[in-house]
């Protein structure tokens, strides 16, 4: 007879000492603070695999090939879309941006929870190919921050500004498309990997819990 500190095993649908690990997307608008979370993630030295995108834009000041992005040529991801590379891939603002298969597999086969970044066009194809995936949306506070943040940059042209402000518009308008919505405040991004944090202990707390797509 087992106590009541030993299980049944045969009688759960999940292994409470082995949890399945998960993927889980962070995806929102341009400027939303992603690549902020997912620093902040990394900081503290959670014991997740973080999965570098490939894309086909040139480095911007102080980003480095292999930690922000894997960086290619737009001849080279195209020729990889040719051969099935990609998880997930999409062109946004004319640049090429996708997730390799093989650094998903090889995160999964460690057994660690994988944590990647798409954008929103990106996100909606990943939960095609990945239904079991955790998405999560982020959000500025209010669009004056988020255009704030854009400004900061010191990236955009007008031009490109409105664009962006017209995409994340109609983004915002897929939100029922994801599982969670974490807003990423100024000076509060502790709060949202906070957040976070908790979505992706809660999921693994399922009766019944995602399988990988893998």
């Amino acid at each position: 007879m087992n106590s009541i500190n030993e299980p049944n095993r045969e009688h759960l649908s999940f292994d409470l000492y082995h949890p399945q690990p998960l993927v889980v997307v962070i995806s929102g608008p341009s400027g939303v603070g992603k690549d902020a979370v997912l620093k902040a993630m990394q900081a503290r030295g959670l014991p997740y695999h973080f999965v570098v995108t490939m894309t086909s834009r040139p480095p911007r000041e102080n980003e480095v090939d292999g930690v922000d992005y894997f960086f290619t040529t737009r001849e080279h991801f195209e020729e990889l879309i040719r051969q099935d590379e990609f998880i997930e891939w999409a062109l946004v603002y004319e640049d090429y941006k996708g997730v390799p298969k093989s650094q998903i597999r090889q995160a999964l086969e460690s057994g660690k929870d994988v944590i990647l970044r798409v954008d929103v066009q990106g996100a909606a194809t990943f939960r095609k190919l990945c239904p079991e995936a955790v998405l999560i949306f982020l959000i500025p506070q209010d669009e004056a921050e988020w255009m704030e943040r854009l400004k900061n940059r010191k990236t955009e042209t007008p031009e490109s500004l409105k664009l962006r402000l017209e995409t994340a518009r109609a983004e915002l308008e897929r939100l029922n498309e994801f599982d969670y919505v974490v807003v990423n405040a100024n000076d509060r991004l502790d709060e949202a990997v906070d957040t976070i944090v908790d979505i992706i202990n809660a999921e693994h707390h399922r009766v019944h819990p995602r399988r990988s797509c893998l």
